[in-house]
């Protein structure tokens, strides 16, 4: 079973997968030219899609949640990725990833960032944390090849 397999087995029981389809049909717009969906999760309010360049995150605002707030993070720029996972009592689990920023990642004054999602404690996070860790290890090797 490859990356992909293992990521949606991993998910899809805790979180309501999208079907590639219905999110290009909800989604399409922000996809790039030839972008392909590989899965798509709606966590409660808002919706984290994977691609086969990028992961997608999407932030339903407002009241209605008819305002989006949508950001993307080129899978070949994370370096780094942390797990915590849920304890006992309300803790939630969370996974942060640190990535470039910058244009350029071979330069000095490389530009970073870092985003956590947080899950509610029935999520299973191993899955999700071994599929950006493994593509912060292929980044990682081609910018110090």
């Amino acid at each position: 079973m490859g990356w992909m397999g293992s990521l949606v087995n991993g998910l899809s029981g805790n979180l309501n997968e999208i079907s590639p389809q219905e999110t290009e049909k909800e989604f399409g717009a922000f996809l790039m030219e030839g972008e392909a969906v590989q899965a798509c999760f709606r966590l409660v309010r808002d919706v984290l899609i994977v691609t086969d360049k990028r992961i997608i995150d999407i932030d339903k605002q407002g009241a209605t949640g008819t305002k989006l707030r949508v950001s993307s993070i080129d899978l070949s720029s994370v370096f780094r990725v942390t797990v915590e996972t849920a304890g006992f009592g309300v803790d939630d689990s969370e996974i942060t990833i640190e990535y470039i920023v910058s244009p350029y990642y071979r330069m000095n004054g490389v530009e970073t960032a870092q985003k956590t999602w947080e899950f509610p404690r029935s999520y299973q996070v191993e899955s999700l944390y071994r599929f950006l860790q493994e593509a912060a290890y292929r980044s990682h090797q081609a910018m110090n090849g």
